[in-house]
């Protein structure tokens, strides 16, 4: 176990999003596998445009611009293209597309499959020209496997028109404690729950997120923090440190986890001073300052953060208001002692003013109204869908009880849920429902057999979040046939839930309620002690570089969450203790992890999700399995995207032959069907008759204006700061003008409509936007994919 330098990194874990690779499906599933899981350099978006060269003819095609993505299955975009015959011209034209999606947010890309490309339409063809070149371009065009960064359509997609599955939660603040010196969270769901240690006087306390034993016959309690061991008489305290531990402690047994505790017994010589120990019966959290708090101010703002912890804490200097972030919610207290209040739907508008690249530009994704909160809302609702092989899942399904079977009301429901097991069982009249690992079952009895499920009543997707088996509304089932059946899950089963506010929606970790752990004494001496998830005790932070959380300061101690640290293994009827690390889509641990979101626990190092335990044969991403450097299917490569083998300037090898990467990326489709480029000055022009010629602004923009001041005629601010972000239209034309030579325009002049020149002006944004949050998602991993607050 790598406990204690777990611990030592804790501050700096990592939680991806992640939603596995079938290459890291196919590793944990067979111990034996030495596959590993693609970098996203290797098998992300290569970059646009893209260029093939095939049999003398030359395809260049731009960046999708999204019109819609249906239920994150089915896109349906515009692109720009220039198609350059064997011998002839190049000409300029618009393609409408439809293609199905297969989302690997391990790489954080979507793979294009059945390309439909709907209308292919040339700018100043004649018919026959353009009949021919139709069918030229038909010939080169990719039929599949095209890969796109998830980033970018996120950038590019009308957020507006997206569907929103929000929930009622509970925002209630929880307790926060406050220290400016050294200090450390001792959390204990309830009163200590006792394991005994074999052939010791000692005992263990299961439900702590430290190492925390118990000596019988003296009432003491030991708590080891880092290499500095701690006693008292009482959880509450007062702790003294000690150098003298009961002498049980030597014959810690072997393979139990308390190998790295060990490495301490005895206590070694130290110097360092004693934390405070702040004791708490239900999850809290610590603000842990290094002394009196020191600001740095947020340029262009009244806002002030403190510099000198490990927590997001913000001064309104106008207020004189604090501003602490907590698993997505922010809450407000005039003093840093509190008390503290539900604020995420009052924030001073000076957090949307926080830059980007601040050192808290990362708070962003949990501002409410703001691109990087939508984009962190979107990304949770894009599912990972599997089909599952019922036969096989089938004979997987199982549900151990601590004894008799046990159910408890949903309140707001007619159905029941089970209380004395980790599995998600849930009673409808006389049938029993399973969700295992992200698949439903169905039984006549609550212990099975367990049949895989067509579907569940709908009743289930109305259990409220104040139910400790709420996650399970975001699993559904269905497309079944006689041997398969379509799974998907997005982020709340995995405890991210979208809060609603009135000025936009925003993420947040947990639903707010407290869910108190089961407690079962069989007729074994260990007690089983089933942790529900917690929204609040291990600091869980959201990265938007991963769309993932980040968990754990070194004052929460080596286990992480009070949650998670110790669970029952109903396989050896022993616990297992873990440093687990839970987040959106799964984590990543060096040891046995137990998730209270699913209930599974199993030993891997690599990152998991719902489906990571079933393997290859029983579930499998709808046919098309994206592994390292190519996408195939159960019949072999397919459309093949695969990456280049020494091939200068080869993005990826296609089945059309190799695929280029360019750097101009500036071509767009107009939503009127033509094609317009965009300089450097921020000018247009369109292609027309063979040539570009410049777009004159002026009248589209004055149209714009006027329909701003129509539908908000009191908004005169808004107007100006219309007219800040487009500097008037005799400018931009006279600028359009003076580059078009620049730019190889016939020196024409194009109208254009103010729908289109706004389309245009929202699809650059969104194409530079998208472009820079691949970049940063790249260079993350790139940096080894470690997370640092």
């Amino acid at each position: 176990m790598l406990v204690r330098l777990l611990r030592r990194l804790t501050a700096e874990m990592c939680i991806s999003c992640l939603v596995v690779s079938p290459t890291q499906l196919a590793a944990q599933a067979s111990p034996g596998s030495t596959a590993s899981a693609p970098s996203p350099a290797a098998v992300g978006d290569p970059g646009w445009p893209r260029q093939i060269v095939k049999n003398g003819v030359k395809l260049v095609y731009y960046q999708p611009q999204v019109d819609s993505w249906e239920k994150y299955q089915l896109l349906k975009a515009r692109m720009a293209f220039s198609l350059t015959p064997q011998s002839g011209k190049a000409a300029l034209g618009v393609v409408s597309v439809e293609a199905g999606t297969t989302v690997d947010n391990n790489t954080r890309t979507v793979y294009l499959h059945d390309l439909n490309y709907t209308s292919v339409r040339f700018s100043g063809i004649d018919a026959t020209s353009e009949a021919q070149l139709q069918q030229t371009f038909r010939a080169i065009v990719p039929p599949e496997g095209e890969p796109v960064a998830l980033d970018r359509l996120l950038a590019d997609l009308d957020t507006t028109k997206m569907p929103l599955k929000t929930a009622p939660l509970k925002n209630d603040p929880p307790q926060i404690f406050y220290s400016a010196s050294p200090a450390i969270l001792l959390m204990v769901q309830g009163q200590p729950v006792l394991s005994p240690i074999e052939k010791t006087d000692l005992q263990f306390v299961v439900n702590t997120n430290w190492d925390l034993f118990f000596e019988k016959s003296k009432g003491d309690y030991y708590l080891l923090d880092n290499n500095l061991w701690l006693t008292s008489k009482n959880l509450g305290g007062p702790w003294v440190a000690t150098k003298t531990l009961p002498k049980d402690m030597a014959k810690l047994p072997p393979g139990q986890n308390f190998d790295d505790v060990k490495r301490y017994v005895p206590p070694p010589a130290t110097t360092g001073r004693a934390p405070r120990v702040v004791y708490s019966q239900t999850p809290a959290e610590l603000l842990l300052l290094r002394g009196a708090p020191v600001y740095t101010r947020i340029s262009g703002t009244r806002l002030l953060y403190v510099t000198n912890t490990d927590n997001d804490v913000f001064l309104d200097d106008a207020a004189k208001q604090y501003y602490v972030l907590l698993s997505g919610r922010w809450f407000r207290s005039a003093s840093l002692d509190g008390p503290w209040s539900y604020a995420s739907d009052k924030l001073p508008p000076d957090f949307m003013k926080i830059p980007e690249d601040s050192p808290k530009g990362r708070v962003l994704a949990s501002v409410p109204g703001t691109i990087q909160a939508s984009d962190a809302v979107m990304l949770a609702q894009i599912p990972t869908r599997v089909t599952v092989n019922r036969a096989e899942a089938e004979a997987k399904a199982k549900v151990t009880y601590d004894g008799p079977p046990q159910f408890k009301p949903i309140e707001t429901t007619k159905l029941q849920y089970a209380t004395n097991t980790q599995d998600k069982v849930i009673k409808d009249g006389d049938i029993y429902y399973l969700c295992f690992q992200g698949v439903w079952f169905m039984s006549t009895t609550p212990s099975g057999p367990w049949k895989t499920a067509s579907s569940v009543p709908p009743e289930i997707y109305e259990i409220p979040p104040s139910s400790p088996v709420y996650n399970v509304t975001y699993v559904t089932q269905t497309n079944p046939t006689a041997t398969t059946v379509q799974s998907s899950t997005t982020a709340g089963y995995f405890g991210m839930f979208i809060l609603g506010a009135a000025v936009g929606a925003a993420i947040v970790y947990g639903s707010g309620y407290y869910y108190p752990p089961y407690i079962y004494w069989g007729p074994g001496a260990y007690p089983i002690y089933r942790p529900w998830p917690v929204t609040y005790g291990a600091g869980y932070v959201y990265n938007p570089w991963n769309g993932g959380w980040a968990a754990g300061h070194a004052a929460y101690g080596p286990y992480g969450a009070v949650g998670s640290s110790a669970w029952y293994n109903p396989s050896t009827g022993r616990y297992g203790r873990s440093a687990s690390v839970q987040g959106v889509y799964g984590g990543r641990t060096v040891a046995q992890a137990y998730n209270p979101w699913t209930g599974g626990y199993g030993a891997t190092s690599q990152g998991h999700n719902a489906y990571s335990q079933w393997g290859s044969s029983v579930a499998s991403r709808n046919g098309n399995w994206v592994q390292t450097g190519h996408v195939t299917t159960a019949s072999g490569t397919v459309a093949g995207y695969r990456t280049s083998a020494g091939e200068q300037g080869t993005a990826y090898r296609g089945a059309n032959g190799a695929v280029v990467h360019g750097s101009d990326n500036s071509v767009y489709a107009g939503n009127d069907g033509n094609v317009y480029r965009k300089d450097s000055s921020g000018g247009w022009s369109k292609y027309d008759n063979g040539g570009w010629n410049t777009v004159d602004t002026t009248a589209a923009k004055q149209q714009a204006q006027q329909n701003l001041q129509t539908s908000h005629p009191n908004a005169q601010q808004n107007a100006q700061t219309f007219q800040a972000n487009h500097p008037s239209a005799q400018e931009n034309a006279q600028a359009a003008r003076q580059n078009a030579g620049n730019r190889g325009a016939s020196g024409g002049t194009s109208q254009i409509n103010s729908s289109t020149l706004q389309g245009l002006d929202r699809s650059a944004g969104a194409r530079y936007r998208g472009q820079a949050q691949t970049g940063r998602f790249q260079n993350f991993h790139r940096g080894g994919g470690r997370f640092r607050r």
